[in-house]
Formats: structure tokens, C-alpha cells, sequence
């Protein structure tokens, strides 16, 4: 019996002929940059989450990128993340002059620290740079606490961007991923809940200026037409290609969140007395971009699992703060302590929508045989 960690292959069974057929036709109409897909897939989106503006381009880390852009941060400006996520939240901050400086996270949800964050914009004050923007990343799907982030945002002044690139679908007292902060951005990469066969990615905001702003930019700084271009931008379009095959993902995606809520609801069950399964908050609805438990003796556990044909990852192995390129930008005072400790405990089980329960009672059975003591 062969366990996928996510199951790509079985998604297209479930779908069939509806992918190859719907890039067929863009095949057959020819249009493949900015072709009617992309424009269908953005309506599709914002009517999906409620967001007023989707704004769709080539990648989740191009998201990022381009609100920072339309928001002008550059040279002297903070930008607040968790020390506990992909480097792409970061590395955007440097990349246009501004500063990332890094936040620890809590050690249930794994989501920003609200706590360490007001420190940071503290000691981002004291070091003589500007306060912009908190980039709060919904981790493994669980949408971060949006009240808390928003008011302390609102306090000081700040935008926030909610890094939705692994939750997109969730929920958050009562409202989706797409309408929790000023901004959002998602990425489409083939793993994610909602992924393409390739690299996408899109912004939501309510704010109509910003929109047209962040459109401008995403296509050279155009302004009437291509060829008049009023600002500086960048080239990052969402291909027609992958915009049909997401407008086939999407018209599933609610009935595979379903599923995945019910396997997530299955491995805690049966694993909460042998490690420590993932916590979800009342008010709040992950969409398990990965299900993720903390085990003491890491990689004698992960051993196990593969001697026993199962396969696991690790997200993610090194905090930013640590991480050669990112060791001298500023973190906040008082340690990330959670962030280095999740590093060193966490590992992640498969986790798509297709695990049946049969395979999923194999893994169950492995990792409580490779967890004793924990």
C-alpha cells in the first residue's frame, strides 16, 4: 500500500477530463497571457471568499512583493514577521530596502505572538526605523488572531498583510481568508490547498485605489495601455493556463476542504495521547494545508516513519532568524524561544483530501509505534 504525502494524482482521477478539457481550450483560443480564464478565475475567487478586488499574478511570493510596492515601503521601514515560516515572508522586506524583523510565534496555534510583536515594533523604534507593515502567515491553514493583529496595527499605525498561502479557505470568526486584513495574499503552488500545475498566486483588498494600484504594477506599471506606463512595476501575470485549471480545482475545493477537516478531526483523535496534535481556536476553521504534531526525538521518529512506509516533512527545519542570510536583521527582545523549539520538534504527516481511512489507520498505527514515551 503506497501513502502519498499529497496526492496530486488523485485529485486529477477525481476531476477527470475536466483540467486536460479546459486547457484545451485555451489551447484552442490561443490567449495565454491574460486570457479570459484569468478574469473568470479572479471573479470566481472574490465571490468565493467575499473579497471586493482579487488580483491574480505569478506567484504568492510576487503578492507580497507587490503590496509592499503599492504601499511604498522601502529603506528605513520595518517589516514585522513570524520567525516561524517560509522565507518568502521575509526575504520580500529586503529585497525593496526595508527591514524584516523577525517575531516569535505562539506555541499552540504557531501563529504570530502578539506579545513578542508589540516588542518587536518597540525595539524596531528604538533602532531607528520606521513601523510599516505586519505580515501575519496563517500557518499550516489556521488563520492567525485577526482582532488582535488588526488593533495593534491600528494602534501604531501599521498595514496589515495576512500571508494566506497556506490557509485560503479558512475561516475566521465567521469570515474567510481574503476579508481579514487590509490585504491578503495566497499562492496557488501545486501543494497548497488550492494549487495549480505550476506557480500563481493573487492579492485580495477591499481598497479600490490600492487595486488599481497593485494591477498597475503587476504589469510593468502600466497605466492606459502597456505601452504607457506611469510607474516602475514588474511583470507578474498569472498564465491563462493555470487559471483554467484552478477554475476546475475551485469548483471542488469546498467539498476537499470538508474532507480534509474530517481527516485533520480523525488524526487528533487518535493521536492526542501519544504526541501533540495541533490546536484549533473556537471562532476559528483551518483548512490543513498540512497536519502538523511536535515529537521530542525528531528524527528517531521521522526513522521510523520511513521504515515503516510512511512518508513525513519538515516545516520548517530552521527559524529566519537563524538562517545565514537573515542573522543580522533584528528580532524581538526577549528571544524567539518558540519559534527555535518548533523548529527542532515539529514534522508534519501526509494530508490531502484523498487519504482514505485505510491508509490513514496505517499511518495512525506508525506513529504511535514510533512515538513511545513522547
Amino acid at each position: 500500500m503506497t501513502i502519498a504525502f499529497i496526492d496530486l494524482k488523485a485529485q486529477a482521477a477525481a476531476l477527470g477530463e475536466r483540467i486536460p478539457n479546459s486547457m484545451a481550450r485555451v489551447l484552442a483560443h490561443g490567449a495565454f497571457i491574460s486570457g479570459p480564464e484569468v478574469e473568470a478565475l479572479e471573479k470566481a475567487l472574490a465571490e468565493f471568499c467575499g473579497a471586493r478586488h482579487v488580483i491574480s499574478c505569478a506567484n504568492g511570493t510576487d503578492a507580497l512583493s507587490l503590496v509592499l510596492m503599492a504601499e511604498g515601503v522601502g529603506p528605513g521601514d520595518a517589516v514585522f514577521v513570524p520567525a516561524f515560516t517560509f522565507v518568502a515572508t521575509a526575504e520580500v522586506a529586503p529585497l525593496l530596502g526595508a527591514t524584516p524583523v523577525f517575531v516569535d510565534v505562539c506555541d499552540d496555534t504557531f501563529n504570530i505572538n502578539i506579545d513578542s510583536l508589540r516588542n518587536a515594533i518597540g525595539e524596531a523604534k528604538r533602532l531607528g526605523l520606521r513601523p510599516r507593515t505586519i505580515i501575519s502567515v496563517d500557518l499550516f491553514g489556521l488563520p492567525a488572531n485577526y482582532d488582535a493583529i488588526n488593533k495593534l496595527a491600528e494602534e501604531y499605525n501599521l498595514f496589515v498583510i495576512a500571508d494566506a498561502a497556506q490557509s485560503f479557505g479558512g475561516r475566521y470568526n465567521g469570515r474567510m481568508t481574503g476579508t481579514l486584513a487590509k490585504y491578503t495574499t495566497t499562492s496557488f503552488f501545486p501543494s497548497k490547498p488550492l494549487g495549480c500545475y505550476g506557480d500563481g498566486g493573487a492579492i485580495f483588498t477591499d481598497d479600490d485605489e490600492m487595486a488599481r494600484l497593485v494591477r498597475s504594477l503587476a504589469v510593468h506599471g502600466k497605466g492606459s495601455d502597456k505601452y504607457d506606463n506611469v510607474r516602475i512595476g514588474m511583470n507578474s501575470r498569472l498564465d491563462t493556463l493555470q487559471a483554467a485549471v484552478l477554475i476546475e480545482k475551485l469548483s471542488i475545493f469546498p467539498s476537499e476542504i470538508v474532507a480534509r477537516d474530517l481527516i485533520a478531526g480523525r488524526y487528533t483523535a487518535a493521536l492526542g495521547d501519544f504526541v501533540k496534535t495541533p490546536l484549533v481556536p473556537d471562532g476559528s476553521f483551518s483548512v490543513w494545508a498540512q497536519y502538523t504534531i511536535q515529537v521530542r526525538q525528531r528524527e528517531r521518529f521521522a526513522s521510523r516513519m520511513r521504515q515503516a512506509g510512511i512518508p513525513t516533512a519538515i516545516y520548517y527545519p530552521i527559524p529566519l532568524h537563524l538562517q545565514t542570510g537573515y542573522r543580522h536583521f533584528p528580532t524581538a527582545p526577549g528571544g524567539l524561544r518558540v519559534s527555535e523549539t518548533l523548529a527542532r520538534e515539529v514534522i508534519s504527516l501526509p494530508m490531502h483530501a484523498y487519504l482514505d481511512e485505510e491508509k490513514q489507520k496505517r499511518i495512525v498505527a506508525s506513529v504511535i509505534d514510533s512515538s513511545p514515551g513522547e
